[in-house]
């Protein structure tokens, strides 16, 4: 039972603090980017969701890039350091599939809703796990030991 409740407790507390930070940060709430895009008529609110992805997209970039060029600086053995940037590649690679399925899930959610909003609800995801994905990476590596 112990072993039961600690699993629960483990799978809680991320989901938890990610649920959190992302009601209380604008950037990283579906919601809040729709409401802060519904100013706009729904065209208007497409490119304003089309924008917010397209900036998410390369702080992402940026993110990536920067993570490799820290592991680049880490200040370790080369065999660790090849095996945490093939991984990081590899992770890279899954979040994208997993942002591409999530998406599609998240804008499926608006049923028989007209087809802009299922556009502008995969837009907002898109910026959102974005902006979580490049915080996850900086919050990952900006400790690291370098030369």
């Amino acid at each position: 039972m112990r072993t039961l409740n600690f699993m629960i407790f483990c799978l809680a507390v991320p989901f938890a603090l990610s649920t959190s930070a992302a009601t209380t940060d604008p950037m990283l709430s579906e919601r809040a980017l729709l409401e802060e895009c519904s100013a706009f008529s729904q065209a208007g609110m497409r490119d304003c969701l089309a924008a917010k992805a397209e900036a998410s997209r390369k702080v992402l970039c940026q993110a990536e890039e920067m993570g490799a060029q820290m592991l680049s600086r880490w200040d370790e053995d080369i065999l660790y350091v090849k095996r945490a940037k093939a991984t990081l590649v590899a992770a890279n690679v899954a979040f994208a599939k997993y942002r591409e399925t999530q998406c599609q899930f998240s804008a499926s959610l608006s049923g028989g809703g007209a087809g802009n909003s299922h556009e502008m609800g995969r837009l907002a995801c898109l910026a959102t796990l974005n902006s979580q994905r490049a915080e996850q990476l900086r919050a990952a590596l900006s400790d690291l030991p370098v030369r």
